[in-house]
């Protein structure tokens, strides 16, 4: 196990809140079976990032706390040039509470409807617009709670979890009942089907990316079968916002 520079065995054992004496058995092979709070403890005072926290337990045979993971609402540069660079797909960035981060412009016009299209929940449960927008709105409404349920098993503390799990308990029954079926299902890939008031009907596919450098945060990107009505939709739509755009004062 490799030391941080600088530091002697008691330092770091210290900083782990382990035993010196454990901890130097730990180094030379002689402790095999470390504790997962223990390498998390190890982690965080050998300041290692998220992939040699991880391969630390992978190594040791543990599962790594997901509570280590430090996780971030900022989308960096290169990431929101990435999403402009799809001009005929909408793309945008959810954290694990599902809170839009940032959207291409075609995202925003998809998403236009809405009054507020700042976290996919609360527009699919709150918004008026959200029934109508969504046409298969019982699968969409299983789909997102099923992912919230999984943000609470990856981070059970988020205060921001629990804050938005209060409010949409507080004003939306179908969400009460969804939630507490308990179904666990995380966003990969799947078909979407929206009715949009300025194109009409819509079927998008979409594939979510883990953003490997800010963990909890994932690209969605969703596009219409080439040559498609859909396809074609979705060209008209983002026509018809980018003229609405240019004649705003």
């Amino acid at each position: 196990m490799r030391r941080v520079t600088g530091l002697r065995r008691e330092e770091v054992a210290v900083l782990a809140g382990v035993n010196a004496d454990y901890y130097t058995r730990l180094e030379q092979g002689r402790e095999r079976h470390p504790s997962a709070q223990v390498l998390d403890a190890l982690g965080r005072a050998l300041r290692l990032d998220p992939d040699a926290h991880a391969h630390l337990h992978r190594l040791a045979g543990t599962a790594p706390s997901n509570r280590f993971t430090h996780t971030t609402d900022r989308v960096g540069p290169a990431l929101r040039q990435l999403m402009d660079g799809y001009p005929g797909a909408p793309a945008f960035v959810i954290n694990r509470t599902l809170d839009v981060l940032a959207s291409n412009a075609l995202a925003e016009a998809l998403h236009s409807p809405f009054r507020h299209a700042d976290n996919l929940a609360r527009m699919t449960f709150l918004d008026p617009a959200g029934r109508q927008f969504y046409t298969r709105w019982s699968h969409t409404a299983q789909a997102t709670v099923s992912h919230l349920r999984q943000a609470a098993g990856l981070d059970p503390d988020n205060p921001r979890l629990r804050e938005l799990v209060r409010d949409l308990t507080e004003h939306s029954t179908d969400f009460t009942h969804l939630w507490n079926t308990h179904a666990v299902r995380g966003k990969t890939q799947d078909a979407k089907h929206f009715l949009h008031p300025d194109v009409g009907p819509l079927t998008l596919t979409y594939q979510a990316f883990d953003v490997r450098d800010a963990p909890g945060q994932q690209l969605v990107i969703y596009q219409a079968e080439p040559g498609s009505p859909d396809a074609q939709a979705l060209d008209l739509l983002g026509s018809v916002h980018a003229t609405a755009k240019r004649a705003a004062p």
